[in-house]
Parts: C-alpha cells; sequence; structure tokens
C-alpha cells in the first residue's frame, strides 16, 4: 500500500456513514445471532479454524450479513474477494475467477469470493460460478435478503450451508447505539453526546430489528442536534422520534415476507384467532398489498376451512371481494376487517376441500367410469333407443323428496366423499343426511374407509 492508498483508504474511513464504521472485525465483537455464531456452534468453529465452505447468509436489512463476512476475511489466511451483484458483472466474475486460479496455482493459496445480494445475478451469471465453486477454485460467501430456496440456484445451494439471519433483539440494539455513542475512535463519542435508556429503547424497538437503521438515526441525531448549555448533546425522545420515523414494515410483494405473512394470515383465520388474524391483514395494508389479493385469499379460507359449517362465510367473503374492488381504499380495510373476523370466528370444517380431494383420487385411481345411463342426458331425439334417461326415479316424487336411486358409477358405490363433521351448521347436515340415508356412516365415522390427508396449503 503506498502512500495515497493509505490516505484513501482512511479518508473513506472517517466519511463513511456510523454503520459502517462500527461494523466488527472480530466474532467477539458480534451482537446477536447467537443461534449461528455462539461459541459452541458450527459457524463460529469454522470461523475460528478457517475452514470455512461455501456459505449463503440468508435474512433482512441490517442483521449482519455483510458483518459476518468481514469477520471471514479478517479471519481466514485465503485471498478474500468482494463483489455486489448490484453493480458487478461476468467481466467482474472473470477477474476474480483468474486472480483466483494463479493464487491457487503459483502459490496453494485459496479464494473467497463474498457477493453481497447474491439474488440480483441472474441464472445464467450464477450459473458461471458453478464450476468454479465445484473444483474449489471459489469458496463462495452469498448473503440475500431473499429466500434463497426461491432466488439462488439449486446447483449452488446444494454446494453451501445456509446460514439464516433473524432480526436484531431490542437488548442486542441497544448495545450497538450504546458503542454508537460512546466509542471514540469508531463511534460518535467525539461529539460528547448523550441518550437516555428509555430513548435508547425507543429508537431500539422502532428499527424493527436492523442494526443499520438505528445507527443511521444516531448518527442523523447527533449531527443535527445543537449542543444544551451543558455543553453536551442529547438524543431526547423527542430527538430519536424525529430521526426514526416511521417503522418501516420489512414486506416485499414478490418475496419472502410477502408469502410468510399471507401463510401467517391465513392460518390465524384458520385457527380461529381473530386478533392474529387482524394483525396481518394491517401489516399488509401498511405495507400496501392489494386489497383484492387479500380478499381472494378469505374467500379461499372460506371455503376451505369454513365450508358448510358456516355456509354464511363464502357468502361474506365474495360480497367483501366485490365491495373491495367497488370502494377501493382506505374504505376497503374496514370491509377485509370484518370479513377475516368472521371466517376467524366461523366454525371450522375443511369437508369442502376434503371431499372434493378424495373424490379426484377416486378419478384418477378409476378413469372415467361408465355414467348410469338413467342419469345420461335424454333431451334429443333416438335417446331412448340408446337406453338414456331410462329408470330415471325423479326425487320430487318421493317421500322427503328422496328416492334413494344409486347415482355414482357402479365401481364406486357405496362410496361417501363427502362426510358432514359435528361444527356448526354441518352437524345439522350430517343429522339431517342420516335420517334420510339410513347410512351409520353419517352417525359413526369410525366406520368411514380413511382418507389421506389432502395436504392442501395455501
Amino acid at each position: 500500500m503506498d502512500l495515497f492508498d493509505y490516505m484513501r483508504e482512511s479518508e473513506q474511513e472517517t466519511e463513511s456513514p456510523l454503520a459502517a464504521r462500527l461494523r466488527p472485525t472480530t466474532l467477539e465483537e458480534v451482537v446477536g445471532q447467537q443461534h449461528i455464531i455462539g461459541k459452541d456452534k458450527l459457524l463460529y468453529r469454522a470461523i475460528k479454524a478457517d475452514k470455512i465452505s461455501s456459505l449463503i447468509f440468508y435474512g433482512p436489512p441490517g442483521t449482519g450479513k455483510t458483518t459476518l463476512a468481514k469477520v471471514i476475511a479478517n479471519a481466514t489466511k485465503s485471498r478474500f474477494r468482494q463483489i455486489n451483484a448490484t453493480t458487478a458483472g461476468k467481466k467482474d466474475m472473470e477477474q476474480v475467477v483468474k486472480e483466483a486460479q494463479d493464487g491457487r496455482g503459483m502459490f496453494g493459496q485459496k479464494t473467497i469470493l463474498f457477493i453481497d445480494e447474491i439474488h440480483r445475478f441472474n441464472k445464467s451469471q450464477q450459473d458461471y460460478l458453478l464450476p468454479f465453486v465445484e473444483d474449489g477454485t471459489l469458496t463462495l460467501i452469498g448473503a440475500t435478503t431473499e429466500n434463497p430456496y426461491f432466488e439462488v440456484n439449486g446447483a449452488l445451494l446444494s454446494r453451501s450451508m445456509i446460514f439464516e439471519l433473524h432480526p436484531l433483539e431490542t437488548e442486542d440494539i441497544m448495545e450497538l447505539i450504546r458503542r454508537a455513542v460512546e466509542d471514540t475512535e469508531r463511534g460518535m463519542g467525539a461529539y460528547d453526546a448523550q441518550i437516555g435508556e428509555d430513548a435508547a429503547r425507543f429508537l431500539a424497538e422502532m428499527s424493527c430489528g436492523d442494526a443499520r437503521r438505528a445507527l443511521n438515526a444516531v448518527e442523523l441525531g447527533i449531527m443535527t442536534t445543537e449542543r444544551s448549555t451543558d455543553g453536551r448533546i442529547h438524543l431526547t425522545m423527542d430527538v430519536v422520534r424525529e430521526c426514526i420515523q416511521k417503522r418501516t414494515a420489512r414486506y416485499d410483494k414478490n418475496g419472502d415476507n410477502h408469502y410468510d405473512t399471507i401463510s401467517a394470515f391465513i392460518k390465524s383465520m384458520r385457527g380461529s384467532d381473530p386478533d392474529a388474524a387482524v394483525y396481518y391483514l394491517a401489516r399488509m395494508l401498511e405495507a400496501g398489498e392489494d386489497p383484492v389479493f387479500i380478499a381472494r385469499r378469505i374467500m379461499i379460507c372460506a371455503s376451505e376451512d369454513v365450508g358448510n359449517a358456516d355456509p354464511n362465510a363464502i357468502v361474506v367473503a365474495v360480497n367483501c371481494s366485490m365491495a373491495c374492488e367497488r370502494i377501493g381504499m382506505p374504505e376497503s380495510q374496514i370491509i377485509l376487517s370484518q370479513a377475516a373476523e368472521y371466517v376467524a370466528t366461523a366454525p371450522k370444517s375443511n369437508t369442502a376441500v376434503e371431499s372434493v380431494m378424495a373424490a379426484r383420487r377416486a378419478v384418477r385411481e378409476t378413469g372415467s367410469l361408465p355414467i348410469p345411463g338413467y342419469l345420461q342426458d335424454a333431451h334429443y331425439k333416438g335417446a331412448q333407443g340408446l337406453g338414456r334417461g331410462i329408470g330415471y326415479q325423479y326425487a320430487h316424487d318421493y317421500e322427503s323428496h328422496y328416492a334413494g336411486q344409486p347415482m355414482l358409477p357402479e365401481k364406486l358405490r357405496g362410496e361417501r366423499f363427502y362426510v358432514p363433521s359435528d361444527n356448526g351448521y354441518e352437524k345439522k347436515i350430517r343429522e339431517h343426511m342420516a335420517s334420510l340415508t339410513k347410512d351409520t356412516r353419517y352417525t359413526d365415522p369410525e366406520r368411514l374407509l380413511p382418507r389421506p390427508n389432502s395436504d392442501h396449503e395455501e
């Protein structure tokens, strides 16, 4: 490193954001993520022993993905190269590969390539790396905010260990805030600032587990707040509230958070928890989710998880969807709330989905069985000559409007696909069908043939 390189690096360190200056350089300085870097954990031992294999760090912003890569860079004897997938192209990767091949061939030195935002690389860019990871030319460390199982090639995933980083706990972020305010070398300690416990906790809670967001707010507060009469900068509750402003919801309409939140919303309605259902509804609305999309999921849940236990659930859900299309936001949030709460509190039955899944399984196993002749269409000339419609018993001509004539193909006669539950209105349906058909399976479900779980997911 010559004088100009030294001056350039020193200048970058002093002018870089607080979050970058405070980034830990050793494992001991890292805050949080003890589920993967605790002293008894594999990743901790691998970093300490300098025995890193290809890794994918996955988690929301500000949780330490790049930090862990930097810690590895400081701990390893391998060459360490870093690129960002938002700005790098194939030429950048070719240059790294060439350097790695030279270093391996001439000095026997390994190369670790850290790719930040690896999900931004397209399939062909990711494919380019595969043979060099395969033959050991490169050890890959990728960082992504998106679920790698959705965004990273399966071939790379199969050659990598995946570690999920969680949003930092409030206490972890408070520790980082204290470091930022007090550290005189890398933090803002030279400014002689002070932050109260309540203000620090508020800032930590409002950062939603994102350390970078909290540290940016600290830096902004110190740099823009005038000194008090005692000569110190006081980061009061009013100051930090203004610096952090609105809490940001982690939500990407095309990403992992989208699917996790809608999954939690549906499972809360299914689990009869209206409070959780309306909470996840609010998270989606705050993030700008399309109300029509939410209404569509409520309609599905109304049939899949409520069904005939409360036939009005689908009526409410459908009308909710139509009302959302006609009215729009912000009023639609009230309609969505009503529908979600109705479905969540309704008696539950999954017989609608179970019955159609069982019937489809029967169709796949038996094929297109002949429909009984008396059920076939007879509204055309010559139908009777073909035996169509002959012997059909018109239900309304019989007591209780029930003839008892078999309707299933002969091979499936006696099969029951729909068996009402004992919940809500379906209990009445079961009692009615038992009285009508005299079929004891309506009253003794143990006599039913076992049906496989539909394993239906939203």
